[in-house]
């Protein structure tokens, strides 16, 4: 049993007889399928810090490993009752690498490749030392005799494989010099059995390419068949939540968000934290923290910031992924910024529909937190007038509701560039913040009737509440706007609803500033 080749299982272990422990193990069967096959033997997944990148790491190692005897562990496991279970238990031989051990300082950047190769090839020495003589290929040279003389391969797990793109952001050179190391020792290689790596980020593109295309991507984008083993689904969470007596639904509004082939994951450490402390909160500090998010967020490609407002309102972004270069630094675009987001666990994606949004209260709570200081200082005083000018939309004051636009115009101009009618979107959705409270995510220019309704607000269930229909004009008028509503029958989406409905029309002229007209709206029956 060594450090490198050959682990323990102990940290498996420790995960096993934890109070709280969730059966993952279904994933090695999906490994085994894998294992020697050369299209699909290369796999790389990448999700968010506190995912459960490294838990899923050790139990690979663990199940592998021929230096370990995991049986106990794996006893009454999902694993244990697919029939590769017991061909490849402690079968094979490992070499386990954390690339953080090796890159946890600046200093180290130069010569990690080097040591690792050392350290690896001094405990190989051990165990088969008569099998080679080093050479200048280092340890792809060293395996290959290895293999040449035995006839026998290895399995790789590499965790954190992207903490060069992290730790030297800016060290282009160096980055190159990693991906060919890493070509170099897996592409055509016989001696590997599997290539497991697991990390932040996908792997490094370079123009269109990836420069390690023998591998099989799963991410927070394209998860495949490993959705599951992302996070907690929902059937897990509930059973944690019966387990521990804590609230499920409630949870739900905290924590559920991620959307993975149509599976719902929740983020497993903030899950573990709840049901250790059963208080609800934002867990995210102290990993990528909030300063991280508010520098990504600042930089403001494309109208970055009035699509976090518009996030943050509980609307959903279309974006084009494709062309992030699954780095820190390279950034073309507003979607480039956006993708990243999704990768570092701030956003989610729909792949379905390519919309991002932000995946829950947690979340929401970061986002909230990284635009309290810097260029933001307007939007967060706009945020909290939200709920007294939802209340005067309640009451069909229009005065109160075009002072109140007015003010958060005001608070958010150096945020938004006011001059046209998009801009009067965001600060409608800035001015009606609170109602995610109250109703479900707003509609955005809804198909209805004759037209596109702006904006359509409908309450949650049991919510006692009217339903709104918002129409914005731009150098026009109120009146006009509520005209447009009836003229093009903008309510017959709501049809099936069968409570009061607000009709709210707002203008906004330069000189007369904003002008608001609302109306109860009686369906005929």
């Amino acid at each position: 049993m060594g450090i490198y080749l050959n682990p323990g299982n102990e940290a498996f272990r420790q995960a096993v007889t934890d109070d709280i422990y969730v059966d993952k193990t279904g994933m090695i069967d999906l490994m085994n399928q894998k294992l020697n096959k050369s299209r699909v033997k290369y796999v790389c997944v990448s999700r968010p810090r506190r995912f459960g990148k490294s838990m899923a790491a050790d139990m690979l190692a663990a199940y592998y490993s021929k230096g370990c005897d995991s049986k106990k562990l794996f006893a009454g496991r999902k694993i244990e009752k697919e029939t590769s279970y017991e061909i490849h238990l402690n079968r094979h031989n490992v070499i386990r690498l954390d690339m953080q051990r090796f890159l946890f300082d600046e200093a180290h950047i130069p010569i990690f490749i080097e040591k690792m190769q050392e350290a690896v090839i001094r405990e190989l020495e051990i165990e088969y030392g008569s099998c080679f003589t080093k050479d200048a290929y280092g340890l792809p040279g060293v395996l290959e005799q290895i293999y040449s003389q035995t006839q026998k391969g290895f399995i790789f797990i590499i965790d954190e494989w992207d903490c060069v793109f992290r730790t030297a952001k800016e060290r282009t050179e160096i980055q190159k010099t990693y991906l060919d190391f890493l070509r170099g020792l897996f592409k055509g290689a016989e001696y590997v059995e599997l290539a497991y790596m697991t990390g932040i980020l996908p792997i490094k593109k370079y123009g269109e390419h990836s420069a390690l295309n023998i591998f099989k991507e799963s991410s927070m984008l394209n998860p495949g068949r490993l959705a599951e083993y992302f996070g907690f689904t929902e059937t897990e969470v509930k059973n944690l939540c019966k387990k521990h007596g804590i609230d499920y639904e409630h949870t739900q509004n905290w924590y559920d968000g991620y959307l993975l082939d149509h599976i719902h994951i929740y983020n497993p450490q903030a899950v573990t934290e709840l049901m250790d402390n059963g208080s609800f909160r934002s867990y995210w500090t102290g990993t990528e923290t909030y300063e991280a998010l508010k520098f990504y967020i600042d930089l403001n490609f494309d109208g970055l910031k009035e699509t976090v407002i518009e996030m943050l309102s509980n609307v959903p972004c279309i974006i084009d992924p494709s062309t992030c270069q699954n780095d820190m630094t390279t950034f073309k675009n507003r979607d480039d910024v956006l993708t990243l987001l999704i990768h570092l666990g701030y956003l989610s994606f729909d792949e379905n529909k390519s919309q991002v949004f932000i995946p829950n209260q947690e979340i929401s709570q970061e986002f909230l937190r990284s635009i309290k200081t810097g260029g933001w200082d307007g939007l967060v005083q706009a945020l909290k007038k939200s709920d007294k000018l939802l209340q005067s939309t309640w009451m069909l004051d229009e005065t109160a509701v075009a002072q109140g636009l007015a003010a958060i115009h005001s608070e958010t101009a150096s945020i938004l560039k006011y001059n046209d009618e998009n801009s009067l979107t965001c600060t409608i959705l800035i001015a009606f913040y609170s109602a995610k409270a109250y109703y479900m995510n707003p509609v955005m220019e809804l198909p209805s009737g004759k037209g596109f309704a702006d904006v359509v607000y409908l309450p949650k269930q049991n919510a006692d509440l009217p339903a709104m229909v918002v129409e914005l004009k731009w150098n026009q008028s109120a009146e006009g706007a509520i005209a447009q509503i009836k003229d093009r029958q903008y309510t017959d989406w709501l049809e099936g609803y069968t409570g009061n409905i607000l009709l709210v029309g707002i203008n906004y002229d330069k000189k007369k500033g904003h002008t608001c007209v609302i109306e109860k709206y009686t369906k005929d029956r």
